[in-house]
């Protein structure tokens, strides 16, 4: 059989109609029986396979590229979401209407068969779980071309932290590992990364090492790629955002005279900082964290508890709260003049010492003063030669005065007065004499002799005679 191989390779190449399939509407190419080889050509007769125009093949393919779509192959790339494009942090928002709140999606409609879906987790709070036919904002996160969704997220809402879908702005969670001189160093899809001390919280933190450990929402301020693939992370500016929402909201709601519960966040000399509210502080005085006298802060509250307390001022141009915890309690010194009576003997602890007398603590809150002339019954040279602080001792109440918040009280005057020593109401002994009380009593001794020497006998009733009227004998 002779090898025609050669011939057929030797026909003029032409690509166009070599790349173009065969028309559905063409007749199939006669059978060649006997495998015998096809008659040459004749010279300059046309060749059989038909010269497609370029147009023609661009339709063909076009067709066959509908076909393999629908045939479940790599369908063609979706159309963007109609409306304007809003990016944010890298991030493109979208705004849409709620067609269908299921138990773990929330679907929204950006527009004719335009459909996107959230996870309803990522709205915990049910009050703020959006309503069918409600328009809300999403974050467009990916097309889903299986589904024809859109992949949406609630904004502000933690996402999964994949490295190649790290973007700035972007919400993730992420594990602190250790701390530096500059900040945190934190962990964020196995990859380190990195958050200034300026950006851990709205004020100063003086100890880092209390994040060890903790989960925080951070947010993607900085992503380098190539080299060491530095991550840069922010807390801060999401603290601040929720603190602006809650100040927001107490401003329409919070009064003077509420009381409300919260934490304390920062103790300072002058008072304590308690949160009322993510992100929102209030100032208790030092004046008002109890109705006796406080001398630290430490003494009432610490970083950490919780306390309930009451508005007494609400500033919102400079943001100030001023809170009062006193003000959530009894005055005790009220409750002390109706329970406690002029005379009685109690038993009490000595909380403080001066130089003019002891505190003594005769009830919960209620400190009364032994003067150091009531500490004994003999000249006391010094207040701690006679009590110390802590001792307990038995006192007598002197006196009880809630409005002026002061009790008077005598340890001398529990025991019996010895021979000689001075009683309530007696004149006092011992008091110093002065420049000026010399002259007065120089004076007085003057003014009688004087008096004695010119009234004569008959000045003080001796008949009427005075010293001229008596006849001495010659």
């Amino acid at each position: 059989m002779t090898d025609h191989t050669n011939e057929h390779d030797s026909r003029p190449a032409n690509p166009e109609a070599d790349a173009a399939p065969q028309a559905p509407d063409a007749p199939p190419p006669a059978a060649d029986p006997g495998d015998a080889a096809p008659s040459p050509a004749p010279q300059g007769a046309p060749d059989k396979a038909p010269r497609l125009d370029a147009e023609t093949n661009r339709e063909i393919e076009a067709a066959m590229a509908a076909m393999d779509a629908g045939e479940g192959q790599t369908p063609r790339a979706p159309r963007k979401v109609r409306g304007p494009r809003v990016v944010q942090g890298g991030r493109e928002h979208r705004k849409g209407r709620v067609v269908s709140v299921g138990p773990a999606d929330v679907f929204i409609e950006f527009g004719p068969k335009e459909l996107g879906v959230a996870p309803r987790q990522q709205w915990p709070d049910e009050a703020d779980l959006p309503k069918v036919d409600e328009v809300i904002e999403v974050v467009v996160d990916r097309f889903n071309p299986q589904e024809s969704l859109y992949v949406c997220s609630r904004p502000g809402s933690v996402q999964k932290a994949d490295w190649e879908l790290l973007e700035p702005g972007q919400i993730v969670e992420a594990k602190v590992t250790g701390h530096n001189k500059g900040g945190l160093e934190l962990e964020v899809a196995n990859h380190r990364a990195f958050m200034p001390a300026s950006q851990v919280e709205i004020g100063h933190v003086p100890d880092l090492s209390v994040f060890h450990g903790q989960k925080l929402e951070c947010q993607v301020q900085k992503i380098e790629r190539a080299g060491k693939g530095n991550i840069v992370l922010s807390r801060r500016a999401l603290l601040e955002k929720a603190a602006d929402e809650a100040r927001a909201r107490l401003k329409d709601t919070l009064k003077e005279g509420d009381t409300v519960e919260g934490e304390v966040k920062r103790v300072t000399d002058f008072g304590a900082f308690v949160e009322i509210a993510p992100g929102v502080d209030g100032l208790i005085h030092i004046s008002d964290l109890a109705h006796d006298r406080v001398r630290k802060v430490e003494d009432v509250v610490n970083v950490g508890q919780k306390v309930k307390v009451k508005v007494t001022k609400t500033d919102w141009d400079r943001n100030r709260i001023g809170l009062s915890l006193k003000a959530t309690t009894d005055d005790p010194y009220s409750a002390a003049g109706a329970t406690l009576s002029e005379g009685e003997i109690v038993t009490g602890k000595v909380t403080n010492i001066a130089e003019f007398g002891a505190f003594v603590e005769i009830a919960p809150g209620v400190e009364g003063l032994v003067h150091i002339s009531e500490l004994d019954w003999k000249r006391v040279p010094s207040v701690d030669s006679v009590v110390k602080p802590d001792q307990v001792v038995q006192v007598k109440i002197l006196e009880v005065d809630p409005k002026s918040r002061r009790v008077s009280l005598s340890i001398k005057q529990t025991r019996d007065a010895p021979a000689g020593a001075e009683r309530p109401g007696d004149a006092p002994r011992d008091v110093p004499e002065t420049a000026a009380m010399r002259k007065m009593r120089d004076k007085a001794k003057a003014q009688q002799k004087q008096k004695g020497l010119s009234s004569g006998l008959g000045s003080d009733g001796s008949m009427g005679m005075g010293l001229g009227d008596l006849k001495l004998p010659g």
